[in-house]
């Protein structure tokens, strides 16, 4: 059963563009990545507002997307063009039950 995800977040409105140069790299780069099955960025309605939608074979393959060292650099940029914290919502596929 694939490992997804949604994580939403506020971005400085100073930081936007930098955000989406780096949003836009990291997809590129995702898709390339062994394991996953989806990676896309989103703007929210409300303003800088943000949510990514991240879908990978496993937990480990987002691990592994985690601790890729193309990668390293670019989250760490994307985390400080955040005004906040992120929260992540789990995905469950529907013929599974929460917690199993």
């Amino acid at each position: 059963m694939a490992f997804s995800f949604l994580s939403r977040f506020r971005i400085a409105p100073d930081r936007e563009a930098e955000f989406l140069a780096l949003a836009a790299q990291m997809e590129g780069l995702a898709k390339a990545e062994p394991g996953t099955l989806g990676y896309k960025f989103y703007r929210l309605d409300e303003p800088h507002m943000f949510a990514v939608y991240e879908s990978f074979v496993d937990e480990a393959a987002d691990a592994a997307h985690m601790a890729y060292d193309h990668n390293k650099p670019l989250i760490e940029s994307m985390i400080a063009c955040m005004d906040g914290n992120y929260v992540r919502e789990l995905l469950h596929d529907l013929s599974a039950t929460p917690g199993e």
